[in-house]
């Protein structure tokens, strides 16, 4: 997974099963990071099955929007949800297809794994660069068995359009209003301090090399080059460590059917044991497509993820979708992509 990871960092693209499959017998799309190391394995998975390959361009969500936005790719991916008039202007129709938490990783040499606790409001200064130094009052009141260096933060953020950013931003400005007025929320925003990094590989590469950064990346990369995961305040006022089952608690109010467009983000949702920062990954496709067996190749792949993927999404700390939105994704969103005749390019 870490080769896989890596080698999107440094090309922005990765044909996965394209050894064997021919050009029209592979999906394509672009955009979202968050959701690519379970997509890498789907696409393995399905490729055995199939043969059909996904040439899937994981370049950020912004990127990805860009993409679909210009017909270039079959399917666009994002973090960061398109809001229903922007959906109609731009005849797309959306879906979740995943979930997942943002977690914040931190490198503080001397400070054990998961033992840093950190609020939202305290999150939200170090990243107006408000807080520099580690051993800030403001840190060591929320850390009193710790001792905490004084060492200087360095906080990394992503440097291109991305829907962990748009994810991260909405949590702040929930529980911060300074930093809802000075920064805002956005896939890009104007960060006041740090350095940037590409994509969440990127990242967490930057925050693992960096002794005092502190980044944010979906909890998959975390694992994956062992970081160091804060534990964070929730909404009920309670330090939660970012696992499957607080994420699970945070999706488990999501109100699917009465969201339109399916606009929904999952930040800061009540319960006693809710991670604070979950968001769902979507998948963008037109309405009316003129390649209606390409859209169909993409369709029976997320059809076919909707059905086996949830075991290796949950190795990974991503949360399946609930048997009940799968079934209202097929019946009601992809019934309304149709090809040249009109008719529908996919059926149960």
């Amino acid at each position: 997974m870490l080769k896989r990871v890596a080698a999107t960092l440094l090309s922005t693209s990765l044909v996965l099963g394209a050894t064997s499959a021919t050009a029209a017998e592979t999906i394509t799309g672009a955009g979202a990071t968050f959701p690519y190391p379970v997509y890498s394995q789907w696409a393995d998975a399905y490729q055995d099955k199939t043969d059909i390959g996904l040439n899937y361009q994981a370049i950020g969500s912004g990127g990805g929007i860009q993409q679909i936005t210009a017909k270039t790719v079959t399917f666009g991916a994002s973090d960061a949800p398109m809001k229903p008039d922007e959906l109609k202007k731009n005849h797309l129709v959306q879906w979740p297809q995943i979930m997942g938490g943002v977690v914040p990783v931190v490198h503080i040499e001397g400070i054990d794994k998961g033992a840093l606790k950190l609020d939202g409001k305290t999150l939200a200064d170090i990243y107006q660069g408000k807080i520099t130094r580690w051993n800030d009052d403001a840190i060591a009141r929320l850390n009193p068995d710790l001792d905490l260096p004084d060492q200087q933060i360095t906080p990394v953020y992503r440097a291109e359009g991305s829907g962990t950013n748009f994810l991260f931003t909405h949590y702040l400005t929930q529980v911060s209003e300074d930093f809802a007025n000075n920064v805002g929320e956005g896939k890009s925003v104007a960060w006041p301090s740090g350095v940037g990094a590409k994509a969440n590989a990127g990242v967490a590469s930057q925050v693992g090399s960096t002794n005092g950064a502190i980044g944010y990346v979906e909890s998959a990369y975390a694992t994956e080059n062992n970081l160091n995961v804060a534990q964070l305040e929730n909404k009920a006022g309670n330090f939660v460590t970012a696992n499957p089952d607080s994420f699970k608690a945070a999706a488990a109010n999501a109100d699917w059917e009465n969201a339109p467009g399916l606009y929904l983000v999952l930040t800061n949702q009540p319960g006693d044991n809710s991670w604070p920062i979950v968001g769902a990954s979507f998948i963008l496709m037109h309405t009316k497509v003129q390649n209606a067996d390409a859209a169909k190749r993409a369709l029976d792949f997320f059809d076919w993820a909707y059905k086996n993927g949830g075991e290796a999404a949950s190795k990974l700390n991503y949360i399946p979708m609930p048997q009940n939105v799968a079934d209202m994704v097929r019946k009601e969103i992809w019934s309304q992509i149709k090809g040249p005749n009109g008719q529908q390019v996919w059926q149960q």
